[in-house]
């Protein structure tokens, strides 16, 4: 593989710079930490909203630009500035979770950076990880009538996604929305769908912000495990697959690192670009 110069790391969260345990160890905080005293810009690019990323990185000295919502919007967090958005109309919108109410979902939007979810009863059902059960219960602001409330939110929306309890209507509904024009429909994880404006993804994102701040597609590395990442891997100049990714990651990718849990984003830029 070409020797190639990394001037911007783009890090998927779960099931990459994240462990099992939804955090990033104190080695991988030193090799972030590094890299971004040698000038490389390090950013999240995440399927989450802005409101669910972790305070540790948003937080983190040096990273100033997160990528959320699969590509919908690029923040700049210094300024507290949207520097790119792609919404999905709200018509749109009600559309999607017209179909995803027809099966047994927790369903959520993501507006302005924060999610909101419809009640749900024994919510366990739809995760089978404590963690992640957790983490969409505490960042998401729960309401009686989701659509409702998409009609009274101002403006277009980030995504919309639907967790399933039911892998055979979860691929039922995945049909029927990849028959849907003018979307774009991808997952994170095995049982939800995750719906965004056509275009949209997290490369395209990725490279419009690296434009932004004159940095080209060859100087670029991302990292990520999931459907969701396939894009941004493939679009990279050098793209990163987990040894915990699903395949179709793994093809689109110039290197695989060890899995989450075993710090391969550390490892990745210990190899690229701290050697």
């Amino acid at each position: 593989m070409m020797e190639k110069q990394i001037k911007m790391i783009a890090l998927d969260l779960d099931g990459t710079l994240l462990n099992e345990q939804k955090a990033v160890t104190e080695h991988t905080r030193e090799v972030l930490t590094a890299a971004i005293a040698q000038g490389v810009t390090v950013l999240v690019a995440t399927g989450r909203p802005l409101a669910g990323v972790p305070a540790v990185l948003r937080q983190f000295p040096g990273i100033r630009y997160v990528v959320t919502a699969n590509g919908a919007r690029v923040v700049d967090q210094q300024k507290d500035k949207i520097l790119y958005e792609r919404l999905i109309k709200p018509e749109a919108a009600e559309k999607v979770l017209d179909i995803f109410a027809e099966y047994d979902t927790l369903r959520e939007v993501f507006h302005n950076g924060k999610g909101y979810m419809n009640r749900v009863d024994k919510p366990d059902r739809f995760f089978e990880n404590d963690l992640m059960k957790e983490y969409i219960l505490t960042t998401r602001k729960p309401v009686r009538d989701l659509k409702e409330t998409t009609w009274a939110l101002p403006g277009g929306f980030d995504k919309v996604r639907a967790v399933f309890s039911c892998p055979q209507e979860r691929e039922e509904a995945m049909q029927r929305m990849k028959s849907e024009k003018g979307l774009a429909v991808t997952s994170a994880i095995h049982n939800d769908i995750e719906v965004n404006l056509a275009g949209v993804n997290k490369g395209t994102a990725l490279l419009a912000l690296g434009e932004r701040l004159g940095i080209w597609r060859d100087e670029i590395m991302a990292c990520g495990d999931g459907m969701n990442d396939v894009e941004m891997i493939s679009q990279a100049g050098l793209g990163v697959a987990m040894e915990n990714g699903v395949e179709e990651v793994k093809r689109a990718a110039d290197h695989i690192t060890a899995a989450n849990d075993d710090e391969g984003v550390a490892k990745a830029i210990e190899k690229f670009i701290l050697k």
